[in-house]
């Protein structure tokens, strides 16, 4: 179990990027959820000891992870929204290079090691190919290759399908879910769809603050018989927003569709709809900006 304790973080500038965060999370996959700019990626970075929380505390199974930095690495693999490569280098050296970064010095157990990753991630019958070729999802298997060196007991992958077509997307989160089954894994993203497919538990977080935790089907539960759709002329679409709470407008075919959330019927021509995690997302967001306000 990894537990984070009211995490606070103000940079230099002023911004104010996590604000007293709290989360419990178990083993498998959990999805951080949350628009570009929320304190993702601070969050992200913060539990990988690369820069210092202002206050708060971090455990895995009661090791506290701030105390000791270099032993906490030990424990993690990491997969950042952008990593470099050497283009002209293979994944094959490149990883074996990596290995020994990690302290893995033995040369016949390192072979050992990046062969059966490189397998695990489907990059064996390209592994002497120059990662300057390689696809964004290759890219991506490799990345998650060099992260699961020394048998990580947490896995962070910040923003990770961006930019990858459907079927590199569905192969990397399906490898994923593979090693999800043993280790923590957080998924950060503002893919909603990620979190849907994949994640027992996430947490929504705007503005460094969490919105939301759960597992995210009782999220949706509480929608149930709330949410409600209907088709509206594209002039209309401010006069609606300030009537009633949408929580999203989407074109179909050139037509406006809105999500609305409200107790009863908004008025004639809405149609009850079941909700998904998208709803669940934009209503929480919609919330916090009212709030705030």
């Amino acid at each position: 179990m990894l537990a984070i304790r009211d995490l606070s973080k103000t940079y230099p500038n002023g911004v104010r990027a996590l604000k007293q965060v709290s989360l419990d999370i178990p083993v498998g996959m959990f999805g951080l959820l949350g628009p570009n700019g929320a304190g993702k990626s601070s969050l992200m970075r913060t539990i990988a000891t690369l820069q210092d929380p202002d206050s708060g505390s971090i455990t895995l199974d009661g090791r506290d992870l701030l105390a000791d930095k270099p032993a906490t690495r030990r424990l993690l693999g990491y997969l950042p929204q952008e990593f470099g490569v050497y283009p002209r280098v293979s994944a094959e050296t490149m990883l074996d290079h990596f290995a020994v970064l990690k302290g893995l010095v033995v040369r016949s157990e390192r072979r050992a090691v990046v062969e059966s990753l490189l397998r695990q991630v489907n990059l064996w019958e390209v592994r002497k190919q120059k990662l300057g070729t390689f696809s964004g999802g290759m890219r991506q298997r490799f990345g998650i290759a060099q992260a699961l060196l020394g048998d990580p007991k947490l896995i962070i992958v910040d923003e990770p399908t961006a930019g990858l077509d459907p079927e590199e997307r569905n192969r990397f989160l399906n490898l994923l879910a593979e090693i999800g089954e043993k280790v923590v894994v957080i998924l950060s993203t503002h893919i909603v769809e990620d979190v849907t497919d994949l994640c027992p538990r996430m947490a929504i977080i705007a503005q460094g603050q969490v919105l939301l935790s759960g597992q995210p089907g009782d999220t949706i539960a509480a929608l149930a018989g709330r949410v409600w759709r209907r088709e509206v002329p594209k002039a209309a679409l401010e006069e609606y927003r300030r009537r009633l709470v949408v929580l999203s407008t989407r074109l179909v075919g050139g037509r406006t569709i809105v999500h609305v959330l409200a107790d009863a019927r908004p008025e004639d021509g809405f149609v009850s709809v079941d909700p998904d995690l998208e709803d669940v997302y934009f209503g929480e967001l919609r919330r916090h900006a009212m709030r705030a306000a």
